[in-house]
């Protein structure tokens, strides 16, 4: 199969990205001279920054109505792209390529959309891990699927903007650190609990002499001023100071991640610090921290997981998670 042109439909969340990189690495790997185009949202732009494996990256909004979505559908069709990946399982963007007049559109057959698509992935999203999930969707093209790696870099210079950050916020250089993402865009059914958090942050700065940093948006701080609160050992709190590409920088700087399931600990993953996230409300078994150097930390209850934004009852996939618990994972890991 010779293509010239293949357009790759990023997903719109920043963990679902991170975890979409090993199927758009075997699609690269099969079409080696083909030109490799991505669409993304702006905000999850910074995972590609460093990407070898695509040579443009197109960053898109999210349509802001019908006018708006032909013009990016009339864009595609001018680029005469010969296949696209849809990695979304939304109508809407196996009908821009269909409009946009892509000749071989791939992706999972949901959302009422598989008259759209030349090739229809069949499968749901929490059967199996995100990773397998996406690489269904390479295996749909005869790439190679055998060995995935989702290994992404951090560039020099973000590398530097997040060190000089951290010296600005009291951490010098070459000091080694933990991050906290004590945060979840999902809802607060995600959240471990700040008393946890700044339980197991005391014990493992201590253990293994560690400064604090914790992370999140702007509109997280008062779940960063918590737990710093409960905190005995200080902590710099980072919410809405760092970039997606910053942020990619100061992971990589890191000793080890600890959060909920959450974009950055996946970005930690594909970056290859240690990473232990707790589990709640979602399923560890299709979105635990990818690879050797990730840890899930769960605790079965009959409820969970139940994939509800906010807890109905008392929160007891998270509640039953012991500081302690996320201690002798973090333990585990750094062991390796």
């Amino acid at each position: 199969m010779q293509l010239k042109k293949i357009l790759l439909r990023a997903p719109n969340w920043v963990g679902d990205t991170a975890v979409a990189t090993p199927a758009m690495k075997a699609i690269r790997a099969k079409f080696p001279d083909a030109e490799i185009t991505v669409m993304v949202r702006p905000s999850v732009s910074g995972v590609f920054a460093s990407a070898n494996y695509v040579d443009r990256v197109w960053t898109e909004p999210r349509p802001s109505g019908m006018r708006d979505w032909f013009r990016i559908a009339l864009q595609v069709r001018r680029q005469h792209f010969d296949m696209a990946v849809l990695f979304p399982n939304s109508f809407e963007s196996a009908a821009m390529v269909f409009v946009g007049g892509v000749t071989q559109r791939i992706g999972y057959s949901m959302d009422s959309r598989g008259w759209l698509l030349t090739q229809k992935v069949k499968g749901e999203k929490r059967k199996v891990h995100h990773v397998n999930y996406y690489l269904e969707l390479a295996k749909a093209v005869s790439a190679d699927v055998s060995k995935p790696s989702m290994e992404i870099t951090a560039r020099p210079e973000d590398r530097a903007n997040a060190r000089k950050l951290l010296a600005g916020s009291g951490i010098p250089t070459h000091t080694n650190f933990m991050i906290l993402s004590p945060g979840a865009a999902f809802g607060a059914a995600k959240r471990w609990g700040d008393h946890q958090f700044a339980e197991a942050a005391d014990k493992l700065a201590e253990e293994f002499q560690l400064a604090v940093v914790i992370i999140g948006s702007e509109g997280e701080r008062s779940i960063s001023d918590s737990i710093q609160k409960f905190m005995k050992v200080p902590a710099a709190i980072l919410n809405g100071r760092t970039s997606l590409e910053t942020l990619i920088g100061l992971i990589a700087e890191s000793a080890l991640m600890l959060g909920n399931d959450s974009g950055p600990v996946h970005l930690a993953s594909a970056l290859g610090i240690p990473a232990v996230a707790v589990f709640g409300a979602t399923d560890y078994v299709v979105a635990a921290p990818y690879g050797p150097l990730g840890r899930a930390v769960h605790v079965p209850v009959e409820c969970s997981p139940c994939w509800l934004r906010e807890c109905p009852i008392d929160h007891r996939c998270m509640t039953r998670v012991s500081p302690e618990m996320v201690c002798a994972a973090v333990r585990e890991v750094l062991k390796k």
